[in-house]
C-alpha cells in the first residue's frame, strides 16, 4: 500500500471565471449584511456586503481610469488597513495583477522587487518603506486610492480561469525572494478548505488576529469568509494581543484565526478564556507545538485544528472537527486534493517517510515562478509539484509533519532562506564570515540565530540597527553569535545543520 491519498480531484472552476467576483458572489443576496467589522477597545468600523463591493469596484474603475490595462502588475506598498483587501480585489475585479507584500520590508528590498517585476503602478501609502525609482513614475497615494472608493462601478474582467491573477513573494533556497504566480482559479480551489479545515458557514463570525497585509489574513480572516457570505471580525491596527480574549468575547466571534505566536502570547497570561460562542480556533504558518494545543484547549473548552500549506500552494492538508487528528499528525489531505508522500521513484510505501508532493494539476497550485522556469521545472516530478518538505502518511491519509529538508528557517510563520539573510549580514564592516539558523529558545518557540566570525566581536546594538535598515522585521536575527570558525565540510560548504549546536554552547 502506498502513501497516496486520492479520491479524486476537485471539480474544475467555472470559465469565464473572475477572483475577485468570486468572493464577492454572495453580495447581491445579502448586500445588507454585515461583511467586516474592524475591532476598536471602544467602537467598530463597519462594512455591509454591498458598501465593500461599491468600493472594490470603484477601485476597479479608478485604476483603470488611471491608464492601467488588465495583466498589468500592480506592486501594493499599503500598510495594515481595510485599504489593503479593497485594493487587493479592486485591481483583481479590473483585470489587474496586484503583487501584496509586506509593510516591514525596507526600502532596498523593495527596490529588488521593483526591478524584478517592473509593476505598471504602485499603491502607495507614505508611511510604508517605498523607494524611488526613475523607470516607475506611475503611483497612486493612499489619498487617490481612497477617493476611488465612490467611482461608478467597473465591469468584472471575467475571462480564462487558469489567466495570471496575483502574485505572492517567497524566499526560496537560491537565497533570493521568488515571486510566485497564481491563477484566478486559486480561490476556487480554497473551497475545499471551507469543510476540510474551517467548517465555516454563512453565519459564522470569523476573527484572524493577523494584520490586514498579510496573506494569511487576506485569505483565511477575509476572502474566504466573504465568499460564503459569513461575516470577518479583524483587530483594528495596533491592537495589543492581550486584548483579543475581551474582543472574543464581547464580538461572540464562532471561530478564531491565528498563528502559533499569537495563542502562545495569549495563553502566557491567559488561563481562562471566556468566549461562549467560541466553536473552535485555526492555525497554520509554523507547526503548533502540542502544548499550546492542550493549552488552548484547556483555556476554552474548545480544539484548534492545524493546516499546512505554502506560498505555491495554500493549504491543502488540514485537521478538521470532522477529522480531527490522532497522535502527532497534521491531519489530512482535504476532499479534491490528491496528495502522496514520495522518492525519486514515486509514491513510497505507507508509514515510510519522503517528501510531501501535491499534484499538479491542483487548481490551487501556482502558475510557477515567475519568469523563472528552470525553478519551476525543478520543483517538479512527474504527476507531482515537491514541496521540499518530509512527511508520513497513515492509513487512515493522516500526514505526520517531520520537518524540512532544506535549510529554510520558519521561525514567525514565514518562510526565510538563510542565503538572503546571510548576504546581507555580509555586507556589514569587520564581518568576515556568516551563517544563520533557526533556533529553540525554548520549547516551541525559534528564532533566527547570526553565526558570524570577525578579528572580535562586533557591537550587537550597531548590528540590529544594521540589519533594522536593511531586513523585514521577519528576517532580523534576534541573536548574534561570535564564534572563531563557521563549521564547514571537505568542500568548504557551511553545514547550516551543525549551527544550533553553536546556540546551546553558548547559552548559560
Amino acid at each position: 500500500m502506498t502513501s497516496l491519498f486520492d479520491q479524486g480531484l476537485a471539480t474544475p472552476s467555472p470559465t469565464p471565471f473572475n477572483m475577485a467576483a468570486h468572493v464577492l458572489a454572495p453580495t447581491s443576496a445579502q448586500g445588507g449584511k454585515l461583511a467586516l467589522s474592524v475591532l476598536h477597545s471602544d467602537r467598530r468600523e463597519d462594512w455591509t456586503y454591498s458598501q465593500l463591493q461599491t468600493a472594490v469596484r470603484g477601485v476597479g474603475t479608478g485604476l483603470l481610469n488611471a491608464g492601467l490595462t488588465p495583466g498589468q502588475i500592480v506592486l501594493m506598498r499599503l500598510g495594515n488597513s481595510v485599504d489593503f483587501p479593497i485594493a487587493y480585489l479592486g485591481a483583481i475585479a479590473a483585470g489587474l495583477v496586484p503583487v501584496p507584500t509586506s509593510a516591514q520590508l525596507t526600502a532596498p528590498e523593495v527596490a529588488r522587487i521593483i526591478d524584478d517585476l517592473a509593476p505598471a503602478a504602485i499603491l502607495h501609502d507614505p508611511k510604508v518603506p517605498c523607494p524611488d525609482h526613475p523607470d516607475h513614475p506611475n503611483r497612486v497615494t493612499l489619498k487617490a486610492l481612497e477617493d476611488m472608493f465612490t467611482l461608478p462601478p467597473c465591469d468584472w474582467h471575467m475571462g480564462d480561469p487558469n489567466r495570471m491573477g496575483y502574485i505572492v513573494y517567497t524566499s526560496g533556497t537560491s537565497g533570493k525572494p521568488r515571486a510566485v504566480a497564481h491563477a484566478h482559479r486559486a480561490i476556487w480551489a480554497r473551497r475545499m478548505m471551507i469543510k476540510g479545515w474551517y467548517d465555516l458557514h454563512a453565519d459564522d463570525r470569523l476573527m484572524h488576529a493577523g494584520a490586514f497585509n498579510w496573506t494569511y489574513t487576506l485569505g483565511t480572516g477575509l476572502m474566504d469568509p466573504w465568499s460564503i457570505g459569513a461575516t470577518a471580525l479583524i483587530p483594528a491596527p495596533g491592537t495589543e494581543i492581550d486584548a483579543i480574549p475581551a474582543l472574543l468575547q464581547t464580538h461572540r466571534a464562532t471561530i478564531f484565526a491565528a498563528a502559533p505566536g499569537v495563542y502562545r502570547k495569549i495563553l502566557q497570561t491567559t488561563q481562562h478564556l471566556d468566549a461562549p460562542a467560541l466553536r473552535h480556533a485555526l492555525s497554520a504558518g509554523e507547526k503548533l507545538a502540542q502544548p499550546l494545543r492542550d493549552q488552548w484547549t484547556a483555556a476554552t473548552g474548545t480544539a484548534v485544528y492545524e493546516a499546512y500549506g505554502m506560498s505555491e500552494c495554500s493549504t491543502f492538508i488540514s485537521s478538521s472537527p470532522a477529522h480531527p487528528t490522532t497522535g502527532h499528525a497534521l491531519g489530512r489531505p482535504q476532499t479534491g486534493r490528491r496528495v502522496a508522500i514520495v522518492d525519486a521513484q514515486g509514491p513510497v510505501p505507507m508509514g515510510t517517510p519522503g517528501t510531501i508532493a501535491i499534484d499538479r494539476r491542483d487548481p490551487g497550485l501556482m502558475l510557477g515562478y515567475l519568469n523563472a522556469a528552470e525553478e519551476t521545472r525543478a520543483r517538479m516530478q512527474d504527476d507531482w509539484f515537491l514541496t521540499g518538505d518530509i512527511g508520513q502518511m497513515d492509513p487512515t491519509g493522516q500526514i505526520t509533519y517531520l520537518g524540512r529538508n532544506d535549510d529554510m528557517m520558519n521561525p514567525g510563520g514565514t518562510r526565510v532562506s538563510p542565503l538572503e539573510v546571510e548576504a546581507t549580514l555580509a555586507k556589514y564592516p569587520g564581518l568576515t564570515e556568516v551563517g544563520v539558523a533557526q533556533v529553540e529558545v525554548k520549547p516551541g518557540v525559534n528564532i533566527i540565530a547570526a553565526f558570524y566570525t570577525a578579528p572580535a566581536p562586533l557591537d550587537e546594538t550597531h548590528l540590529r540597527a544594521y540589519v533594522e535598515a536593511n531586513m523585514a522585521r521577519y528576517k532580523q536575527p534576534r541573536a548574534f553569535i561570535h564564534v572563531p570558525s563557521l563549521p564547514t565540510g571537505a568542500n568548504g560548504k557551511l553545514h547550516r545543520s551543525s549551527l544550533p549546536a553553536y546556540f546551546k554552547a553558548n547559552q548559560p
